[in-house]
């Protein structure tokens, strides 16, 4: 009888901890095994945002008014006689060759020497009607204010003077002819400035 009660004893206690067990598992208890199922969802990340640049500074432009401006204030040296002489004055033309120059104006009236600063050539002078020989020329000047000088005796640029033993003769620089080497026949007379004419005025 005994083992008897014993099997009895053992299922009831089997069936009393199934039902038990059963509960606990109903009951949510913190132990309860979670299923991947059931797992909650990963927190969904926002996109992720490329590293902030940081602004640069507009480089300015200059608008084409600005650059009109700046042209305006510093305008290339102009070519016109006119934009160089303060209006109301009339100025001898060293001070308009000057101040061609002065602005950086070699073209024109700027390439000339202002008048003045080359003197002129006096030598012997040489009437219209005298033939000269080979080896000479003439030379013609006017002065500042336009009148025309009397023109002078001068060696020709490739000329050379040999004496009667057959020597070559040292010519002046300026190749102007001194008295002691004109050709024969000629007068010897040096010119002379004509005096400066007298100023127009309205």
């Amino acid at each position: 009888m005994r083992p008897a009660w014993t099997w009895l004893a053992l299922a009831v206690f089997l069936v009393a901890a199934g039902l038990l067990g059963g509960l606990w598992l109903m009951d949510g208890s913190p132990h309860e095994p979670v299923r991947l199922a059931d797992a909650p969802a990963p927190p969904t990340l926002p996109a992720s945002r490329p590293a902030a640049v940081p602004a640069l500074a507009p480089v300015p432009v200059p608008e084409p008014l600005a650059l009109g401006a700046a042209a305006a204030s510093s305008p290339p040296a102009s070519q016109d006689l006119a934009d160089h002489v303060p209006p109301g004055t009339e100025p001898s033309m060293q001070q308009v060759i000057g101040e061609l120059q002065r602005r950086g104006i070699r073209t024109g009236l700027g390439a000339f020497n202002p008048p003045g600063t080359r003197p002129h050539l006096i030598g012997l002078a040489v009437p219209e009607d005298f033939a000269l020989p080979p080896g000479y020329v003439r030379h013609h000047q006017a002065t500042d204010d336009g009148q025309r000088i009397e023109a002078i005796l001068m060696f020709a640029p490739d000329f050379r003077l040999f004496d009667a033993q057959g020597r070559e003769l040292q010519l002046p620089a300026n190749r102007v002819v001194p008295a002691e080497l004109a050709p024969p026949g000629l007068p010897l007379r040096r010119i002379e400035l004509p005096p400066p004419a007298a100023a127009s005025r309205p």
